[in-house]
């Protein structure tokens, strides 16, 4: 699961990159892109990309962020500790990130890991959104660390949804048993988990948007 390029170097110190507006309005804020196989695009977002179809992306903003004022002369400041975010909040603020109904990130934690940061599956999926080792390192996440568990499964699932052209259950499905799967049968595999996974999710979400 993985969305050209931009690289500028700045006299003074400063940031670019760019938003890849996406043909439904969207916008996915990355360092740079570049073509892959398959009429693909991946959007870098520092180690870690996200990969569409190329038709999907209306087209590239470019921006650069402006040099920081010179830092002022050091003062002894003990800082207060950042608040730790709890599950819900730090769907919201993925949900907001990407573009993605909160309601839905969040049932997808809840069946997942049932908001247990520290939970690990048999097959060795890690935190809320039970992310594999392998797709944590495909994303540039750390599993381990809530904030970003979560923003990785966010991408991950905004990836998959534009994939699957916004079909819910597609995404659900290829989420729970792989993107070889759904092609494989081309649906939802039937496997009772996947099966009961993508209902149970489907269900959670409309329950939860209706209450809204």
């Amino acid at each position: 699961m993985r969305l050209l390029g931009l690289l500028v170097v700045c006299a003074a110190v400063c940031s670019a990159g760019e938003f890849a507006v996406l043909a439904n309005g969207s916008r996915l804020r990355g360092d740079r892109h570049e073509a892959a196989e398959g009429n693909k695009v991946r959007l870098y977002n520092g180690p870690g990309f996200i990969e569409l179809d190329a038709a999907q992306v209306a087209s590239f903003e470019h921006f650069e962020d402006p040099a920081p004022p010179p830092a002022p002369a050091p003062v002894a400041v003990v800082e207060a500790p950042k608040p730790v975010l709890t599950p819900a909040e730090l769907a919201d603020a993925a949900a907001e990130k990407y573009g993605i109904p909160a309601t839905l990130i969040r049932s997808v934690m809840a069946q997942e890991s049932a908001g247990k940061t520290n939970a690990v599956s048999p097959k060795g999926a890690i935190g809320l959104m039970q992310l594999m080792p392998g797709t944590a390192r495909d994303l540039g996440v750390d599993p381990y660390d809530p904030a970003q568990n979560v923003d990785g499964g966010a991408r991950l699932l905004l990836a998959l949804l534009m994939k699957y052209d916004r079909n819910l259950w597609h995404a659900l499905a290829a989420y729970n048993a792989g993107e070889g799967a759904v092609q494989k049968y081309g649906g939802i595999p039937p496997y009772r988990e996947t099966v009961n996974y993508v209902k149970k999710i489907d269900r959670a979400y409309k329950k939860a948007d209706q209450g809204n």
